[in-house]
Protein backbone atom coordinates (compact mmCIF):
# COMPACT_ATOMS: atom_id res chain seq x y z
CA UNK A 1 0.00 0.00 0.00
CA UNK A 2 1.59 3.47 -1.06
CA UNK A 3 1.36 5.99 0.92
CA UNK A 4 -0.88 8.53 -1.02
CA UNK A 5 -3.29 5.30 -1.47
CA UNK A 6 -7.05 5.95 -0.21
CA UNK A 7 -8.54 2.65 1.12
CA UNK A 8 -11.33 1.26 -1.10
CA UNK A 9 -14.77 1.04 0.84
CA UNK A 10 -14.52 -2.72 0.99
CA UNK A 11 -10.90 -2.47 2.35
CA UNK A 12 -12.62 -0.31 4.91
CA UNK A 13 -15.51 -2.02 6.13
CA UNK A 14 -13.36 -5.40 6.30
CA UNK A 15 -11.13 -3.55 9.02
CA UNK A 16 -14.37 -2.45 10.80
CA UNK A 17 -15.51 -5.73 10.69
CA UNK A 18 -12.25 -6.85 11.98
CA UNK A 19 -12.46 -4.71 14.97
CA UNK A 20 -15.86 -5.37 16.52
CA UNK A 21 -14.96 -9.26 15.75
CA UNK A 22 -11.92 -8.81 17.87
CA UNK A 23 -12.60 -10.69 21.38
CA UNK A 24 -12.32 -9.56 24.10
CA UNK A 25 -12.31 -5.33 22.80
CA UNK A 26 -8.09 -5.87 21.83
CA UNK A 27 -6.75 -4.13 19.05
CA UNK A 28 -6.82 -6.58 16.30
CA UNK A 29 -3.20 -7.78 14.69
CA UNK A 30 -3.67 -5.78 11.36
CA UNK A 31 -4.20 -2.44 12.75
CA UNK A 32 -1.21 -0.67 14.97
CA UNK A 33 -1.89 1.47 18.05
CA UNK A 34 -2.05 5.28 17.58
CA UNK A 35 -0.08 6.66 20.65
CA UNK A 36 -2.64 9.96 21.00
CA UNK A 37 -5.31 7.93 21.85
CA UNK A 38 -3.88 4.56 23.02
CA UNK A 39 -6.57 2.38 25.27
CA UNK A 40 -9.88 3.73 23.36
CA UNK A 41 -8.64 4.05 19.60
CA UNK A 42 -6.13 2.39 16.95
CA UNK A 43 -4.73 3.32 13.66
CA UNK A 44 -5.78 0.64 11.07
CA UNK A 45 -2.33 -0.59 9.28
CA UNK A 46 -3.18 1.04 5.91
CA UNK A 47 -2.17 4.72 7.31
CA UNK A 48 0.74 5.38 6.40
CA UNK A 49 3.15 4.95 9.49
CA UNK A 50 4.92 7.77 8.45
CA UNK A 51 1.88 9.78 9.13
CA UNK A 52 1.84 13.02 11.65
CA UNK A 53 0.87 12.42 15.60
CA UNK A 54 -1.41 14.90 15.20
CA UNK A 55 -4.30 13.07 13.55
CA UNK A 56 -4.08 15.05 10.50
CA UNK A 57 -4.85 11.81 8.87
CA UNK A 58 -8.48 11.41 10.96
CA UNK A 59 -8.78 8.29 10.73
CA UNK A 60 -9.09 6.01 13.89
CA UNK A 61 -11.23 2.80 14.68
CA UNK A 62 -12.89 2.62 18.21
CA UNK A 63 -11.74 -0.40 20.05
CA UNK A 64 -14.28 -3.03 20.54
CA UNK A 65 -15.98 -3.24 24.01
CA UNK A 66 -15.24 -6.29 27.02
CA UNK A 67 -19.17 -5.94 27.94
CA UNK A 68 -22.32 -6.85 25.99
CA UNK A 69 -24.93 -4.25 25.04
CA UNK A 70 -25.82 -1.82 27.86
CA UNK A 71 -22.98 -2.49 30.03
CA UNK A 72 -23.89 -5.86 31.15
CA UNK A 73 -21.26 -8.51 31.74
CA UNK A 74 -20.14 -11.13 28.89
CA UNK A 75 -21.09 -14.02 30.85
CA UNK A 76 -24.54 -15.50 30.27
CA UNK A 77 -25.22 -16.18 33.97
CA UNK A 78 -27.12 -12.98 34.46
CA UNK A 79 -29.26 -14.41 31.58
CA UNK A 80 -31.08 -16.85 33.96
CA UNK A 81 -34.28 -16.43 34.99
CA UNK A 82 -34.30 -15.99 38.61
CA UNK A 83 -36.28 -19.44 39.94
CA UNK A 84 -38.58 -17.52 42.90
CA UNK A 85 -40.48 -19.69 45.50
CA UNK A 86 -44.27 -20.48 44.91
CA UNK A 87 -45.78 -17.98 48.03
CA UNK A 88 -49.35 -19.24 48.72
CA UNK A 89 -51.98 -17.47 49.67
CA UNK A 90 -51.93 -16.99 53.50
CA UNK A 91 -54.97 -18.29 55.11
CA UNK A 92 -57.41 -16.03 56.87
CA UNK A 93 -59.03 -17.13 60.29
CA UNK A 94 -62.03 -15.65 61.01
CA UNK A 95 -60.06 -12.66 63.58
CA UNK A 96 -58.44 -12.18 60.15
CA UNK A 97 -61.65 -11.83 58.00
CA UNK A 98 -63.49 -9.86 61.00
CA UNK A 99 -60.68 -7.22 61.40
CA UNK A 100 -60.35 -6.68 57.31
CA UNK A 101 -64.06 -6.47 56.75
CA UNK A 102 -64.24 -3.47 60.06
CA UNK A 103 -61.34 -1.72 58.74
CA UNK A 104 -62.42 -1.63 54.74
CA UNK A 105 -60.14 -3.58 53.47
CA UNK A 106 -61.28 -4.28 49.96
CA UNK A 107 -58.70 -7.04 49.27
CA UNK A 108 -60.66 -8.87 53.14
CA UNK A 109 -64.12 -8.21 51.57
CA UNK A 110 -63.43 -9.67 48.16
CA UNK A 111 -62.41 -13.27 49.77
CA UNK A 112 -65.02 -13.08 52.30
CA UNK A 113 -67.20 -12.74 49.86
CA UNK A 114 -65.86 -16.07 47.84
CA UNK A 115 -65.78 -17.39 51.02
CA UNK A 116 -69.46 -17.32 51.31
CA UNK A 117 -70.28 -18.04 47.77
CA UNK A 118 -67.76 -21.42 47.63
CA UNK A 119 -70.24 -24.71 47.80
CA UNK A 120 -67.52 -26.22 49.76
CA UNK A 121 -68.13 -27.49 53.60
CA UNK A 122 -65.33 -25.77 54.89
CA UNK A 123 -65.72 -22.44 53.87
CA UNK A 124 -69.55 -22.37 54.37
CA UNK A 125 -68.58 -23.26 58.34
CA UNK A 126 -66.20 -20.52 57.87
CA UNK A 127 -68.17 -18.17 56.21
CA UNK A 128 -71.06 -18.70 58.89
CA UNK A 129 -68.63 -18.11 61.91
CA UNK A 130 -67.44 -14.83 60.06
CA UNK A 131 -71.13 -13.03 59.31
CA UNK A 132 -71.77 -14.01 62.80
CA UNK A 133 -68.95 -12.39 63.95
CA UNK A 134 -69.91 -9.30 61.74
CA UNK A 135 -74.00 -9.27 62.29
CA UNK A 136 -73.32 -6.43 64.83
CA UNK A 137 -71.99 -3.93 62.41
CA UNK A 138 -75.15 -4.92 59.94
CA UNK A 139 -78.38 -3.26 59.00
CA UNK A 140 -77.56 0.39 58.97
CA UNK A 141 -77.16 0.80 54.90
CA UNK A 142 -80.17 1.53 52.55
CA UNK A 143 -80.66 -1.73 50.25
CA UNK A 144 -81.94 -0.50 47.03
CA UNK A 145 -82.76 -3.21 44.37
CA UNK A 146 -82.75 -2.73 40.61
CA UNK A 147 -84.15 -4.34 38.45
CA UNK A 148 -85.30 -4.38 34.41
CA UNK A 149 -85.08 -6.44 30.63
CA UNK A 150 -81.91 -7.06 29.26
CA UNK A 151 -80.83 -3.54 27.34
CA UNK A 152 -82.97 -1.22 29.58
CA UNK A 153 -79.44 0.17 30.78
CA UNK A 154 -79.16 -1.00 34.24
CA UNK A 155 -75.38 -0.83 34.96
CA UNK A 156 -74.99 2.35 32.57
CA UNK A 157 -77.86 3.96 35.19
CA UNK A 158 -76.08 2.47 38.21
CA UNK A 159 -72.56 3.86 36.97
CA UNK A 160 -74.59 7.81 37.04
CA UNK A 161 -76.32 7.13 39.94
CA UNK A 162 -73.35 5.43 42.65
CA UNK A 163 -71.60 8.30 40.91
CA UNK A 164 -74.11 11.09 42.16
CA UNK A 165 -74.33 9.17 45.76
CA UNK A 166 -70.77 9.52 46.14
CA UNK A 167 -70.41 13.18 45.28
CA UNK A 168 -73.37 12.95 47.73
CA UNK A 169 -70.86 11.71 50.50
CA UNK A 170 -71.78 7.89 50.28
CA UNK A 171 -70.07 5.16 50.12
CA UNK A 172 -71.76 3.02 47.45
CA UNK A 173 -71.39 -1.26 47.14
CA UNK A 174 -73.09 -2.61 43.64
CA UNK A 175 -73.49 -6.31 43.93
CA UNK A 176 -73.99 -7.14 40.40
CA UNK A 177 -76.12 -10.91 39.29
CA UNK A 178 -74.98 -12.44 36.24
CA UNK A 179 -76.35 -14.68 34.37
CA UNK A 180 -75.08 -18.05 34.43
CA UNK A 181 -75.57 -20.07 30.98
CA UNK A 182 -77.04 -23.39 31.37
CA UNK A 183 -74.67 -24.81 28.42
CA UNK A 184 -71.17 -23.80 29.27
CA UNK A 185 -72.15 -23.19 32.98
CA UNK A 186 -70.26 -19.75 33.27
CA UNK A 187 -70.94 -16.49 33.67
CA UNK A 188 -69.31 -13.69 32.05
CA UNK A 189 -69.66 -11.14 35.24
CA UNK A 190 -68.72 -8.28 32.86
CA UNK A 191 -71.34 -5.82 34.93
CA UNK A 192 -68.05 -3.77 35.31
CA UNK A 193 -67.15 -2.85 31.81
CA UNK A 194 -70.28 -0.99 32.00
CA UNK A 195 -68.98 1.19 34.97
CA UNK A 196 -65.63 2.40 34.18
CA UNK A 197 -65.52 5.68 36.48
CA UNK A 198 -67.40 4.00 39.23
CA UNK A 199 -65.10 1.15 39.17
CA UNK A 200 -61.97 3.37 39.82
CA UNK A 201 -63.57 5.32 42.48
CA UNK A 202 -62.20 4.77 46.22
CA UNK A 203 -65.80 4.72 47.85
CA UNK A 204 -67.41 2.55 45.88
CA UNK A 205 -67.02 -1.17 45.51
CA UNK A 206 -68.41 -3.42 42.70
CA UNK A 207 -68.61 -7.12 43.21
CA UNK A 208 -69.54 -9.33 40.35
CA UNK A 209 -71.20 -12.71 41.10
CA UNK A 210 -72.36 -15.49 39.56
CA UNK A 211 -76.30 -16.90 39.22
CA UNK A 212 -75.53 -19.79 39.89
CA UNK A 213 -78.21 -23.36 39.32
CA UNK A 214 -80.88 -22.65 41.40
CA UNK A 215 -83.07 -19.66 43.13
CA UNK A 216 -81.70 -20.39 46.58
CA UNK A 217 -78.45 -20.03 45.88
CA UNK A 218 -78.62 -16.78 44.34
CA UNK A 219 -80.57 -15.70 47.23
CA UNK A 220 -78.42 -17.08 49.84
CA UNK A 221 -75.42 -15.42 48.31
CA UNK A 222 -76.88 -12.34 47.67
CA UNK A 223 -77.98 -11.55 50.89
CA UNK A 224 -75.03 -12.86 52.73
CA UNK A 225 -72.84 -10.60 50.67
CA UNK A 226 -75.04 -7.87 51.28
CA UNK A 227 -74.14 -8.56 55.04
CA UNK A 228 -70.32 -8.33 54.53
CA UNK A 229 -70.82 -4.94 52.51
CA UNK A 230 -72.94 -3.75 55.30
CA UNK A 231 -70.02 -4.39 58.04
CA UNK A 232 -67.46 -2.86 56.09
CA UNK A 233 -69.01 0.25 55.96
CA UNK A 234 -70.72 1.04 53.34
CA UNK A 235 -73.71 3.29 53.51
CA UNK A 236 -75.76 2.26 50.17
CA UNK A 237 -76.08 -1.18 48.54
CA UNK A 238 -77.26 -1.13 45.10
CA UNK A 239 -78.33 -5.42 43.82
CA UNK A 240 -78.38 -5.59 40.73
CA UNK A 241 -80.58 -8.66 39.39
CA UNK A 242 -80.15 -10.51 36.08
CA UNK A 243 -83.04 -9.41 34.46
CA UNK A 244 -86.86 -9.79 34.42
CA UNK A 245 -87.98 -13.08 36.05
CA UNK A 246 -88.30 -15.68 39.36
CA UNK A 247 -85.08 -13.62 40.95
CA UNK A 248 -87.13 -10.73 41.44
CA UNK A 249 -89.71 -11.55 43.96
CA UNK A 250 -86.19 -13.40 45.99
CA UNK A 251 -84.59 -10.06 46.07
CA UNK A 252 -87.43 -8.16 46.50
CA UNK A 253 -87.56 -9.96 50.04
CA UNK A 254 -83.88 -9.01 50.40
CA UNK A 255 -84.14 -4.99 49.58
CA UNK A 256 -85.66 -1.60 50.92
CA UNK A 257 -86.41 -0.10 47.64
CA UNK A 258 -87.24 -1.67 44.45
CA UNK A 259 -86.69 0.08 41.92
CA UNK A 260 -87.96 -1.13 38.08
CA UNK A 261 -86.05 0.12 35.05
CA UNK A 262 -87.82 0.07 31.58
CA UNK A 263 -87.54 1.35 28.15
CA UNK A 264 -90.11 3.12 26.02
CA UNK A 265 -92.29 1.35 23.56
CA UNK A 266 -92.80 -1.69 26.13
CA UNK A 267 -97.14 -2.14 24.96
CA UNK A 268 -100.09 -1.11 26.14
CA UNK A 269 -101.79 -0.59 29.55
CA UNK A 270 -102.78 -4.69 29.33
CA UNK A 271 -99.33 -5.60 28.75
CA UNK A 272 -97.76 -3.78 31.03
CA UNK A 273 -100.92 -4.92 33.78
CA UNK A 274 -99.38 -8.06 32.65
CA UNK A 275 -96.21 -7.98 33.75
CA UNK A 276 -96.26 -9.29 37.43
CA UNK A 277 -92.64 -7.71 38.26
CA UNK A 278 -94.82 -4.12 38.10
CA UNK A 279 -96.41 -5.40 41.22
CA UNK A 280 -93.23 -5.63 43.07
CA UNK A 281 -91.90 -2.50 42.32
CA UNK A 282 -91.47 0.51 44.41
CA UNK A 283 -90.82 3.02 41.44
CA UNK A 284 -90.74 2.56 37.67
CA UNK A 285 -87.84 4.36 35.82
CA UNK A 286 -88.18 5.17 32.03
CA UNK A 287 -84.43 5.22 31.32
CA UNK A 288 -82.69 6.80 28.41
CA UNK A 289 -85.17 9.72 27.98
CA UNK A 290 -82.99 12.23 26.28
CA UNK A 291 -82.16 13.23 22.83
CA UNK A 292 -84.75 12.05 20.35
CA UNK A 293 -86.37 9.57 22.64
CA UNK A 294 -87.37 11.92 25.12
CA UNK A 295 -90.88 12.68 23.90
CA UNK A 296 -91.41 8.95 23.81
CA UNK A 297 -90.44 8.54 27.35
CA UNK A 298 -92.34 11.21 28.19
CA UNK A 299 -95.59 9.39 27.02
CA UNK A 300 -94.10 5.90 28.60
CA UNK A 301 -94.18 7.44 31.75
CA UNK A 302 -98.24 8.88 31.48
CA UNK A 303 -98.76 5.31 30.53
CA UNK A 304 -97.30 3.33 33.22
CA UNK A 305 -98.67 5.86 35.61
CA UNK A 306 -102.07 4.97 34.44
CA UNK A 307 -101.41 1.01 34.60
CA UNK A 308 -99.88 1.43 38.35
CA UNK A 309 -103.67 2.87 39.24
CA UNK A 310 -105.23 -0.58 38.41
CA UNK A 311 -102.45 -2.37 40.45
CA UNK A 312 -102.17 -2.67 44.44
CA UNK A 313 -99.35 -0.58 45.53
CA UNK A 314 -96.12 -2.92 46.79
CA UNK A 315 -95.46 -1.37 49.76
CA UNK A 316 -98.16 -0.55 52.28
CA UNK A 317 -99.01 3.17 52.78
CA UNK A 318 -97.08 4.28 49.54
CA UNK A 319 -97.83 5.23 46.24
CA UNK A 320 -95.50 4.04 43.20
CA UNK A 321 -95.04 6.14 40.41
CA UNK A 322 -93.60 6.20 37.24
CA UNK A 323 -90.22 8.54 36.54
CA UNK A 324 -87.78 9.20 33.69
CA UNK A 325 -83.98 9.65 33.93
CA UNK A 326 -81.40 9.49 31.21
CA UNK A 327 -77.93 8.01 32.78
CA UNK A 328 -75.99 10.05 30.11
CA UNK A 329 -77.35 13.40 30.59
CA UNK A 330 -77.69 12.80 34.28
CA UNK A 331 -81.54 14.73 34.62
CA UNK A 332 -84.13 12.63 36.44
CA UNK A 333 -81.26 11.56 39.20
CA UNK A 334 -81.56 14.00 41.94
CA UNK A 335 -85.49 14.02 41.56
CA UNK A 336 -85.18 10.14 41.92
CA UNK A 337 -82.94 9.93 45.03
CA UNK A 338 -85.30 12.45 46.73
CA UNK A 339 -88.12 9.93 46.09
CA UNK A 340 -86.21 7.17 47.41
CA UNK A 341 -85.35 9.78 50.73
CA UNK A 342 -88.83 10.42 50.94
CA UNK A 343 -89.70 6.57 50.72
CA UNK A 344 -87.43 5.72 53.48
CA UNK A 345 -88.63 8.79 55.82
CA UNK A 346 -91.87 7.55 55.16
CA UNK A 347 -91.35 4.26 55.77
CA UNK A 348 -89.60 4.72 58.98
CA UNK A 349 -92.26 7.16 60.09
CA UNK A 350 -95.32 5.15 59.93
CA UNK A 351 -93.21 1.56 60.90
CA UNK A 352 -93.35 -0.11 56.88
CA UNK A 353 -89.42 0.57 56.74
CA UNK A 354 -88.87 -1.37 59.78
CA UNK A 355 -90.96 -4.21 59.50
CA UNK A 356 -89.25 -4.59 55.93
CA UNK A 357 -86.28 -4.82 57.77
CA UNK A 358 -87.22 -7.03 60.26
CA UNK A 359 -88.62 -9.44 57.48
CA UNK A 360 -84.91 -9.27 55.89
CA UNK A 361 -82.98 -9.64 58.96
CA UNK A 362 -81.07 -12.98 59.97
CA UNK A 363 -82.07 -12.51 63.65
CA UNK A 364 -85.75 -13.00 65.10
CA UNK A 365 -86.30 -10.40 67.16
CA UNK A 366 -87.70 -9.16 70.63
CA UNK A 367 -90.46 -6.98 68.58
CA UNK A 368 -91.23 -9.21 65.80
CA UNK A 369 -92.50 -11.57 68.27
CA UNK A 370 -94.96 -9.21 69.70
CA UNK A 371 -96.22 -8.22 66.42
CA UNK A 372 -98.70 -11.37 65.45
CA UNK A 373 -98.39 -10.30 61.91
CA UNK A 374 -94.71 -9.81 61.66
CA UNK A 375 -93.96 -13.24 63.41
CA UNK A 376 -96.77 -14.95 61.28
CA UNK A 377 -95.17 -13.12 58.18
CA UNK A 378 -91.89 -14.08 59.55
CA UNK A 379 -92.68 -17.52 59.96
CA UNK A 380 -93.61 -18.09 56.37
CA UNK A 381 -90.63 -16.17 55.53
CA UNK A 382 -88.12 -18.84 57.51
CA UNK A 383 -89.99 -21.90 56.51
CA UNK A 384 -89.61 -20.47 52.72
CA UNK A 385 -85.98 -19.81 53.20
CA UNK A 386 -85.51 -22.99 54.54
CA UNK A 387 -87.10 -24.93 52.04
CA UNK A 388 -84.99 -23.36 49.47
CA UNK A 389 -81.61 -24.25 51.28
CA UNK A 390 -82.71 -27.65 51.40
CA UNK A 391 -83.39 -27.91 47.70
CA UNK A 392 -80.23 -26.40 47.12
CA UNK A 393 -78.29 -28.59 49.45
CA UNK A 394 -79.93 -31.91 48.26
CA UNK A 395 -79.21 -31.00 44.90
CA UNK A 396 -75.74 -30.31 45.67
CA UNK A 397 -75.54 -33.45 47.66
CA UNK A 398 -76.87 -35.93 44.99
CA UNK A 399 -75.12 -34.63 41.77
CA UNK A 400 -71.77 -34.11 43.33
CA UNK A 401 -72.25 -38.01 44.55
CA UNK A 402 -69.23 -39.56 42.99
CA UNK A 403 -71.81 -43.01 42.39
CA UNK A 404 -74.04 -40.75 40.66
CA UNK A 405 -71.55 -39.15 38.64
CA UNK A 406 -70.30 -42.98 37.74
CA UNK A 407 -74.10 -43.99 36.73
CA UNK A 408 -75.47 -40.77 35.20
CA UNK A 409 -73.29 -41.37 31.69
CA UNK A 410 -74.62 -44.76 31.57
CA UNK A 411 -78.36 -43.57 32.50
CA UNK A 412 -78.48 -41.13 30.08
CA UNK A 413 -77.41 -43.07 27.07
CA UNK A 414 -79.94 -45.44 27.48
CA UNK A 415 -83.18 -42.97 27.81
CA UNK A 416 -81.40 -41.54 24.32
CA UNK A 417 -81.27 -44.84 23.04
CA UNK A 418 -85.08 -45.41 24.17
CA UNK A 419 -83.82 -48.64 26.59
CA UNK A 420 -85.21 -47.04 29.25
CA UNK A 421 -88.08 -44.49 30.23
CA UNK A 422 -87.57 -41.11 32.08
CA UNK A 423 -89.26 -42.62 35.20
CA UNK A 424 -87.53 -45.68 35.03
CA UNK A 425 -84.06 -43.44 34.72
CA UNK A 426 -85.12 -41.56 37.64
CA UNK A 427 -85.90 -44.39 40.21
CA UNK A 428 -82.80 -46.09 38.95
CA UNK A 429 -80.35 -43.17 40.15
CA UNK A 430 -82.40 -42.03 43.58
CA UNK A 431 -82.35 -46.14 44.16
CA UNK A 432 -78.51 -45.76 43.37
CA UNK A 433 -78.74 -42.73 45.60
CA UNK A 434 -80.11 -44.00 48.32
CA UNK A 435 -77.68 -47.26 48.34
CA UNK A 436 -74.46 -44.74 48.56
CA UNK A 437 -75.63 -43.33 51.53
CA UNK A 438 -76.40 -46.45 53.56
Amino acid sequence: MTDNKRPTPDELRNTQDATFTTGEGKAPELGVKNASTEGSTYRPDWVPEEAKKDDTYACHVMKGVKEMHDGLLSSSAHLAPAVRPVQRRKKLTVADYVRGIEQGDRVILSRAITLVESNNKDHFKLAQQVLQAVLPRTGKALRIGITGVPGAGKSTFIEAFGNMLIEAGYKVAVLAVDPTSQVTKGSILGDKTRMETLTKHPEAYIRPSPAGGTLGGVARKSRETMLLCEAAGYDIILVETVGVGQSEVTVRSMVDFFMLIVLTGAGDELQGIKKGVMELADAIVVNKADGDNLKRALIARSDYDRMLHYIRPATEKWKTQAYTCSAVTKDGLDELWDVIQEFTEQGKENGVFLKRRQEQSLEFTEQGKENGVFLKRRQEQSLRWVRDMIDEHLHNLFFNNVVIQGRMGEVEAAVLDGEMSESQAVEELIGVFDKSLQ
